[in-house]
């Protein structure tokens, strides 16, 4: 592969490598012509922030956004102050990295409760504290629903419609929403609210990867090759696009089977499924 082949709207979420560490994914970037990357918060911390915002800046690379913000739906009153400095910290991170869009993964149901509504509420109040902070410093919040099978432990957002609902009480330069085709592609309403977060310019990134089936033991590291499975991301993508989404694209996947291979090899094959399937 050469570095003219990637496409420059391509990026690529850390995860879906992360085999590689972040100088070998830097290197494998510079080396394919990749020039987007979504970082992770872990990895990033492990390798140092200002060590890894300098790696990325004087390789070129762009950080499209920063993951993961959120879990932000405890009962408990000094475990929901301790998510709200988390989610600070990832701010502040954000900031170093150069990157204005901070993904949230809001949290499941608490141990021994029942109550989605309640849940989703308290994820509004904290961001009353957290969406000012991250406006002040450059960086907007994306709430991202996750698919329905991950609302008891990871998300309890689960349609655009909820995420919506929960940013459309903020202005739309400080919260927005992630449209990632692996959540949404089941659900017949997702295109009228891609239109309603349009409409809004609440679209704040575009993530992609693929529904296979059997769905793997455990179900989180299930995220397909996109070309592998039932989404048509062409589709996906002009839905976006007709509401005037311009910015990057991720690929996002989460798989044992990618992650037990070699990584240059992996990102290889993404990029060329992207041009492939999503162009």
């Amino acid at each position: 592969m050469t570095a003219t082949t990637a496409d420059p709207r391509f990026s690529i979420n850390q995860m879906t490598v992360k085999q590689l560490g972040l100088p070998e994914l830097v290197e494998a970037c510079t080396e394919s012509g990749v020039r987007n990357i979504g970082t992770w918060r872990a990895p990033v911390q492990e390798y140092g922030v200002e060590a890894a915002a300098k790696l990325l800046r004087d390789a070129g690379l762009t950080v499209t956004t920063h993951c993961r913000g959120g879990f932000l739906t405890a009962l408990d009153e000094a475990e929901r102050t301790a998510a709200v400095d988390d989610n600070k910290r990832a701010v502040d991170e954000a900031v170093t990295l150069g990157t204005d869009v901070l993904v949230l993964v809001s949290g499941g149901l608490p141990e021994g409760s029942y109550d989605l509504v309640g849940a989703r509420e308290r994820i509004a109040d904290a961001l009353v504290e957290l969406a000012p902070y991250a406006a002040e410093r450059g960086v907007r919040l994306a709430i991202e629903p996750l698919h329905p099978m991950y609302a008891a432990d990871r998300c309890v957002v689960s349609t655009l419609a909820q995420a919506l609902d929960i940013a459309e009480r903020f202005p739309a330069d400080q919260v927005g929403v992630c449209v990632d085709t692996y959540h949404i592609w089941w659900d017949d309403q997702a295109p009228a609210q891609i239109a309603r977060a349009g409409a809004q310019g609440r679209i704040a990134t575009f993530q992609l990867a693929d529904w296979t089936t059997p769905l793997p033991e455990g179900v989180l590291n299930g995220r397909g090759q996109i070309g592998d499975g039932s989404i048509d991301m062409r589709y996906w993508r002009g839905l976006v696009e007709d509401q005037g989404y311009t910015g990057p694209i991720e690929v996002e996947l989460f798989n044992d089977g990618l992650w037990a291979r070699d990584g240059r090899e992996v990102l290889a094959e993404t990029s060329a499924r992207f041009t492939r399937h999503a162009c």
